[in-house]
């Protein structure tokens, strides 16, 4: 690999090569050229020598200068002096903070036990494995978890894909090599479906929306299969909208066409996968007619698409978090796997990929220093003995622990890259409660004075953006998505900010130096790369480092840690009737199943709830609860916005731009009304992540998080019976127009 210049100067400003990893949160790992003076951000560009973005950038690059220089940004350690939620704070030195959360982890481990101390995470790319890592080496913790009910976004898509294909499918764009379109092992797909996902917008999972667009000038043909008419589904030769919840009963309506028109590849089903006969006795009941009647999509365009993707060589599916999103999340994963598996667009060219089993990063995701735990302490773990699938504690479970001490009480929080009361969790009101009253101390590392933050704070640490640290971006994390290797590099300070990389170390050499033995960042670092044989200074040099990439790795030993053929499953072959859920007693293939709350499911309370809720579509130039201190999103976005069909609107009395409540049985919020002909008639999309930077932080205002988040109408609690997933996109409610005095 060619060495790649990082840092020179255009005339009086330093121009830096660097990613964006996270802060403020980002899925992918474009190349910058972030052009810097006098400790200042200039301005942001794409790099066109990335071959990951070709120099395309999305908003929330384009404003990272605005970002990072906010006013608003917290520059120094604060401790709080008032009550919680009472918003007074004082600023303290880096050493007094480390010192007050050394002695109350001290406190609550002799109190209560190590145990009684939770990480918590949220989306933030770099953060994953440091949170695990202080809370197992440094905390002596088994309890890492997210607020996000059923772990409900990648996690089940990562142990379903495990038992099914030892690991996570990718559409392939080409993007496995540095000359992408013009590689000859690359092959345009014919078909492409974008399932539950819109990638032009959220650019999620290492995977962008423009690359979609080159394989659809290069010929390819699009299915889009989602709730709502997208930009996508505008322009897609198919586009199914189905009811949200139903995902499985649609891939098993597909596989019903497809296994009884004998449209599947005969020779990868037989000689490579195991339980094909299970799975064509159980999509025979899921006729087009039938599937019409659970998903509301015509039987017509089901076959059509069914027919067009089995027919189509090679075919590549990209799906979103949506399929996560509901109770039977795991079932809607192993429908849409079997879609692939009987087509054999596997690991092929232009088909789903199997992302590469050479880990050039060392340590895992959420397990990294989990040797430093002992065995009955491990055994301790929320939701450990009822739920093995997980391997984090569950988030469900974690509501109970804190209100109730059941299993035993959780005592401490830290919660680092994640505002759980304004985006990821369920009932948020009760969380509210159950922190002020129970939650002994925590603290929190943000950007900026979140509701989360001020809400429950007792420390809380200023953490450096993507531009003021320098660590790693991959994503090679297992059997994860895939993304290159690079390095994040450093370009300039902002206050007393620190990165995550640095508070983590400093904080565990004080309280585990033997867990924490490195001098400094750049030796983390270099123990994170040592797979890879290099160091992140070698790194930062060769740039964009894009590995031998090989297709068909079932037919070489190439997947296997034992180096046989065919895939690292417990049979070594392509799962379609999975075993390991079998001994868990559960369902081990596809199947369908109603969400908790429906128009089948619950048809009486559907009369005083008549429309189908769903929430969380991602929104241009926003990532969950973040930037909505950025002029340029606000115009965007002033405000959250549920998104109506003008028929519905209509009927309900209501007009674009009113302000609208959205009711259920577990709670209600306002946001506006956007008429939009392409939303379903019976259904409403409610935006996610909402609050106000610019309304007063304290109680009981909290930016006003709690007047328009669209969780106050779910509830925890109804996740999936392997611990997974959970039902926050297919819901019911009522909507009806806000007046003056409400």
């Amino acid at each position: 690999m060619e060495s790649m210049k990082w840092r020179w100067q255009e005339g009086d400003m330093t121009v830096t090569r660097t990613t964006p990893w996270t802060g403020p949160g980002c899925h992918n790992g474009c190349g910058l050229l972030v052009y810097s003076k006098d400790n200042q951000i200039i301005k942001v560009e794409g790099d066109p020598e990335t071959p990951f973005n070709q120099g395309r950038l999305c908003p929330r690059c384009l404003v990272l200068r605005k970002v990072v220089h906010h006013p608003d940004r917290l520059t120094h350690p604060l401790k709080r002096v008032g009550k919680r939620g009472e918003g007074k704070w004082e600023q303290i030195s880096w050493d007094e903070a480390y010192d007050t959360i050394v002695d109350n982890v001290r406190k609550i481990q002799q109190e209560y036990g190590p145990e009684a101390i939770s990480v918590w995470h949220g989306t933030g790319r770099n953060v994953w494995h440091l949170g695990a890592k202080i809370c197992y080496s440094g905390f002596g913790s088994p309890n890492v978890t997210s607020l996000l009910s059923g772990l409900a976004c990648y996690g089940p898509k990562i142990v379903q894909n495990t038992m099914t294909a030892g690991f996570l499918p990718l559409p392939d764009c080409s993007q496995m090599f540095a000359d992408r379109y013009y590689n000859p092992n690359w092959k345009n797909p014919e078909c492409l479906i974008i399932w539950g996902n819109n990638p032009f917008v959220a650019h999620a999972d290492s995977v962008r929306g423009d690359w979609f667009i080159e394989c659809l000038k290069r010929g390819s043909k699009l299915i889009v299969i989602d709730p709502m008419l997208t930009w996508a589904g505008s322009r897609a030769d198919i586009f199914l909208q189905l009811r949200p919840g139903t995902d499985a009963a649609v891939a098993l309506g597909m596989l019903h066409v497809i296994i009884g028109e004998e449209l599947y590849d005969k020779e990868f089903v037989e000689k490579w996968t195991e339980g094909f006969d299970r799975l064509k006795e159980r999509v025979k009941e899921f006729t087009p007619e039938r599937v019409e009647e659970i998903s509301w999509v015509p039987k017509e365009k089901l076959i059509a698409a069914a027919r067009l993707y089995a027919t189509s060589n090679p075919a590549a599916i990209q799906w979103g978090v949506t399929v996560e999103q509901h109770k039977n999340g795991m079932s809607n994963i192993l429908a849409i796997q079997a879609l692939w598996g009987v087509t054999g667009n596997v690991d092929v060219p232009g088909g789903n990929i199997l992302s590469q089993p050479e880990y050039f990063y060392r340590v895992p995701r959420f397990t990294w220093g989990w040797e430093d735990i002992p065995k009955e302490m491990r055994q301790k773990r929320i939701g450990a003995k009822e739920y093995p699938l997980v391997t984090i504690a569950l988030c469900d479970l974690v509501y109970d622990a804190i209100e109730y001490g059941k299993p035993y009480p959780l005592k401490m929080a830290w919660l680092q890259g994640t505002n759980p009361i304004a985006t990821i969790a369920m009932d948020p009101r009760r969380l509210h409660r159950i922190m002020q009253e129970n939650m002994d101390f925590v603290v929190v590392l943000d950007l900026f004075m979140t509701p989360s933050a001020m809400a429950w704070a007792d420390i809380v640490l200023p953490v450096a953006s993507a531009l003021e640290r320098d660590s790693i971006r991959t994503e090679n994390y297992g059997n994860a998505w895939w993304g290159p290797i690079r390095a994040v590099n450093k370009v300039i300070e902002v206050g007393e900010c620190k990165s995550d990389e640095q508070i983590i170390l400093d904080l565990g050499k004080r309280l585990n130096p033997k867990a924490f033995p490195w001098e400094n960042v750049d030796e983390m670092l270099d123990f994170e790369l040592e797979r890879a044989g290099i160091t992140i200074a070698e790194l930062r040099d060769q740039g964009i480092p894009y590995y031998p990439f090989e297709y068909k790795k079932y037919e070489k030993g190439k997947l296997r840690r034992d180096g046989q053929l065919g895939f690292e499953t417990v049979t070594g072959k392509f799962m379609f009737y999975v075993k390991q859920m079998e001994d868990l007693g559960l369902d081990p293939l596809p199947f369908w199943e109603e969400p908790p709350q429906s128009p089948v499911s619950t048809p009486e309370l559907f009369k005083e709830y008549p429309l189908v809720l769903t929430t969380g579509a991602r929104r241009w130039g926003l990532f969950h609860s973040e930037h909505r201190q950025i002029p340029e999103m606000r115009e965007l976005h002033p405000d959250p916005e549920v998104i109506i069909h003008p028929d519905t609107a209509c009927e309900y009395g209501i007009r674009d731009g009113d302000w609208v409540w959205i009711e259920n049985n577990y709670g209600k919020c306002r946001q506006r009304a956007k008429l939009y002909l392409g939303q379903h008639p019976k259904v409403v999309n409610a935006a996610h992540g909402w609050w106000y930077p610019e309304k007063p932080g304290p109680e009981p205002s909290l930016f006003g998080v709690l007047d328009v988040n669209i969780n106050q109408l779910l509830k925890p609690g109804e996740f999936g019976p392997t611990g997974f997933c959970a039902p926050y996109k297919s819901n019911i409610c009522k909507i009806y127009k806000a007046t003056e005095v409400d």
